[in-house]
């Protein structure tokens, strides 16, 4: 019976063992060692750890008395009255610490204080810093360096590879009459192959590998728990590292994060052991909220180093449990650096923590000074995954020493001090601390500003004789006037560009913004139908919702852009109200809506063919018009059917420019790079990758558009089948298979498309859809090839008319309708209509020059090479 009860409590304790959940142990480090640097006795840490006095200490050199000068540190804040910042270690010349320890990875912290120590005053201490032959510091100033005068005291944290020689030479160097000093030095070990996992393991480094090597020396300069509170040292797994929230480096959106759960139980694995990062990093974190595109944070590094990111996830949303539920992209400084990222396709499950590392480069400004580095997560939509969402738990970024064996870069410039009338004198890093946020939202303004300026500056027309190539979209005459301060944008507004209206104008003109005289609703706003001139003219009014994410950014850039912008294809901006608090803009009225409401989801009767063609001409010619005739490119950067609007004779005018940026400045600038802006279905791609908008950008959008007027369907639908949610990808795809006319064009237009008609408008709306930017048409371009495709509908309908005339005068019955191959059968394109246009010596000059293929050659052909438009051979329709 003994023999029974004993087994059964062993099984008893091994089947509680296995089913229990326990938190994993921290890591033990093999090398601890804590030195308070000017004091003679030992001390504790609010963290309730041990450190000793340096004091005739084994790691100081015999001469220490002679070389160094132990001293009290003054009492001017009560925020560092803590060990290690109560004492320093004063070096008035080179000075050597050694400390013997086990060989294998270690963090090696750096405590400064920049204080008042008896007659040195630290605002004249410049040193240098080196451990075993690597360059930590040079020139280094310690008040320069420091967070703010409110509170001082910081850290630099090293990780350095101890190899065979098993000991740490800390070396202190003050320059040429100055001195150098220390709080603090801290020393703790590291397991092998969290960060330095081998010579030869791989890290991403954009579309190439590269190998961390484990004699660099590296430095952290920021440790992050995404989406989550501040993380103390003795809460961390062993090694005493900080994480800090994130709120201070956010950029440019509202995010939204998951606070802490609480019944969230992390499962480690040997690739995340326990000790990669705490259980409080895996279980918050930061995800898309439902007004933003991607997330994206702005981190101050130095120049001319490479740098390790170390990104942390587990998916721990209760929505999130299956493959292709979230799929994002990974983009750092403006460069893709991994796309298809699916945690659970990497881990298996959900709370399953994993990290992954990259590396990037960021160019030398001449003296190893301060650039931001934009890190940027963004869907990838291409699987179709469930949620177009991204995620991030927590974030280390390491900056590597570089071939010299050094770490070193410029001081921070002195920071300006202002006046703050709550707190006294503030730099303005101290502010930032505060609160990030609302200094977005002024930087927010002050770009507004900066762009207004540009706007105005960039924004001469060309002058001279018209074109008669160029008819239709020919440049009116540039408008200008004087500023004005109004009392709602708090901004100077022009004021002669076009009207100023007061606010009682606005409320009378609508009755008070009665819900009755909505006629539509947006991002910026409600948009009311209004009388002015004694009700003698109607015009729409777009009032901004004060819950609108859009605001004074939108309003400025409408009224700056619109108000110097005259063309027959661009809605007109009549006037604008800035008072008391609101912002409104006044157009001219388009009897019609927008193109949205005529082609889907309305009660309007459908529009036939040619006049969606005509529409269609008339939005490109003024997209080409922003894109050529001011003296920089205008970039609308919002390009889609209800931004496209029909006024009472059907006349397509593009709407809203809220958004809209002034392009590339020429020379080496070929792009914008930019905060992603615009609609979902139809951003372009490279942009919402790269972050670096162009014309083209405005291409692609516009592409989407023709299918969306061919297709009768809105961009994107995700009800419908993954291959179908997306519009474009769609449309691609049906091409391909050579099913597009079978699937995807509207019903209504059957038997109302020429055959030609059709091949052209839809190899124009392929190539605006072309993944590179620089493969994709210009706007000029576009305009010519839809002109051709409704010359080559008419012709058809001609054709038409004159076969049924010769069928009925022969005795035939019912209109025959000619037969001719699609683009997308393979079948050559040759019929009659080519030699329609060949006779043109002017045209075949063109299409020399152009490099477009000749009209003989094969429609897949023609597809296949990348040439654009390779039957526009009349330029008449310019």
């Amino acid at each position: 019976m003994l023999y029974f009860a004993l087994c059964f409590f062993f099984l008893l304790q091994i089947f509680t063992t296995t089913t229990t959940p326990t938190t994993p142990p921290p890591y033990r480090a093999t090398d601890f060692i804590l030195l308070n640097c000017g004091s003679s006795t030992n001390s504790t840490d609010s963290s309730h750890r041990s450190w000793d006095g340096d004091e005739r200490s084994k790691y100081a050199p015999p001469n220490a008395s002679t070389a160094s000068s132990a001293l009290q540190a003054s009492s001017q804040h009560s925020s560092v009255n803590t060990v290690p910042y109560m004492t320093a270690r004063v070096f008035h010349s080179q000075f050597t610490y050694t400390f013997p320890v086990l060989t294998g990875p270690k963090f090696i912290r750096l405590y400064f204080y920049p204080n008042t120590y008896s007659n040195y005053n630290t605002t004249q201490s410049f040193f240098s810093v080196s451990v075993n032959n690597f360059t930590l510091l040079n020139n280094f100033s310690a008040y320069l360096n420091s967070p703010s005068p409110s509170n001082p005291s910081f850290m630099k944290e090293y990780l350095i590879n101890v190899e065979e020689n098993q000991r740490i030479d800390l070396t202190f160097s003050p320059n040429q009459n100055s001195f150098a000093f220390i709080n603090g030095i801290e020393i703790v070990s590291v397991p092998d192959k969290l960060y330095f996992m081998g010579n030869d393991v791989q890290i991403k480094f954009i579309d190439q590998s590269y190998y961390l090597q484990d004699d660099t020396v590296l430095e952290n300069l920021y440790r992050l728990n995404v989406g989550g509170t501040n993380i103390e040292i003795q809460d961390d797994s062993g090694m005493f590292r900080a994480w800090y929230q994130d709120d201070d480096y956010i950029f440019g959106g509202d995010y939204g994060f998951n606070p802490h759960a609480d019944d969230v139980r992390i499962h480690y694995t040997p690739q995340t052991p326990p000790y990669s990062a705490p259980e409080k990093v895996y279980t918050t974190s930061r995800t898309m909220a439902n007004t933003s595109i991607s997330l994206e944070w702005l981190f101050p590094v130095d120049s001319g180093f490479y740098y390790l990111h170390r990104f942390h996830f587990c998916e721990i949303q209760l929505e999130i449990t299956k493959i292709n539920h979230r799929v994002f992209e990974i983009s750092i400084d403006n460069q893709t650096v991994d796309v298809g990222v699916d945690v659970i396709y990497w881990t298996g499950g959900t709370e399953i923590p994993i990290y992954k590392d990259y590396i990037t480069w960021v160019p030398d400004d001449g003296r190893h000074g301060k650039k931001d580095l934009r890190l940027s997560l963004f869907p990838d939509l291409r699987t179709h995954p469930l949620y177009a969402n991204a995620l991030l738990n927590g974030l280390e970024i390491f900056k590597l020493s570089d071939q010299s064996r050094s770490l070193a870069a410029a001081n921070p410039e002195p920071l300006p001090v202002e006046f703050d009338g709550e707190s006294g004198l503030q730099p303005e890093n101290e502010k930032k601390k505060k609160s990030r946020k609302p200094l977005v939202i002024i930087g927010s303004v002050i770009g507004v500003i900066a762009l207004i300026i540009a706007a105005m500056s960039f924004l001469s027309f060309r002058s001279g004789t018209t074109n008669p190539t160029k008819s239709s979209w020919i440049p009116l005459s540039y408008v200008s006037g004087s500023t004005t301060r109004t009392s709602g944008s708090g901004s100077s507004l022009p004021s002669n560009l076009c009207k100023h209206f007061l606010l009682d104008e606005m409320k009378s003109a609508t009755n008070n913004f009665n819900d009755n005289f909505v006629i539509g609703k947006g991002g910026f706003g409600n948009v009311y139908k209004g009388y002015i001139d004694n009700g003698a003219t109607a015009v729409a009014i777009k009032r901004l919702n004060t819950s609108s994410n859009q605001g004074v950014h939108e309003f400025l850039t409408e009224i700056n852009m619109l108000s110097k912008l005259r063309h027959l294809h661009l809605v007109s901006l009549l006037g604008y109200c800035d008072e008391n608090g609101e912002m409104i803009l006044v157009y001219e009225y388009m009897a019609h809506g927008t193109l949205r409401e005529h082609l889907y989801n309305s009660e309007n009767s459908l529009l036939p063919w040619k006049q969606r063609l005509q529409i269609c001409i008339g939005a490109a010619k003024g997209l080409h018009y922003l894109h050529t005739s001011a003296k920089h490119t205008i970039i609308h950067r919002d390009v889609k059917s209800t931004n496209i609007l029909l006024d009472e004779k059907w006349v397509a005018k593009v709407s809203d420019f809220g958004l809209s940026r002034v392009g590339p400045t020429g020379g080496l600038h070929t792009h914008v790079s930019t905060v992603v802006k615009g609609s979902f279905g139809y951003l372009d791609p490279e942009y919402y990758r790269r972050q670096q908008l162009t014309d083209k950008s405005d291409v692609y959008s516009f592409g989407v558009v023709l299918f969306e007027v061919l297709c009768a369907r809105p961009p994107i639908i995700p009800s419908l089948p993954k291959e179908k949610v997306n519009l474009a990808e769609w449309a691609k795809l049906c091409f391909k298979k050579g099913t597009l006319e079978q699937t995807i064009i509207d019903p209504s237009l059957k038997d109302e498309i020429a055959p030609e008609c059709l091949s052209k408008y839809i190899e124009t709306a392929l190539m605006c859809l072309r993944d590179r930017g620089t493969e994709r048409p210009a706007m000029s371009d576009v305009v010519w090839s839809l002109e051709f495709a409704m010359q080559l509908q008419e012709a058809a309908e001609k054709r038409d008319v004159d076969v049924a005339m010769d069928i009925v005068g022969g005795g035939f019955s019912p209109l025959a309708k000619p037969s001719f191959p699609l683009l997308w059968n393979g079948g050559p394109n040759s019929t009659d209509h080519e030699e329609m246009f060949s006779g043109s010596s002017e045209a075949a000059s063109r299409s020399k020059s152009s490099g477009f293929l000749s009209a003989s050659a094969s429609s897949s052909q023609k597809m296949n090479s990348g040439e654009v438009f390779s039957e526009i051979l009349n330029p008449a329709g310019r």
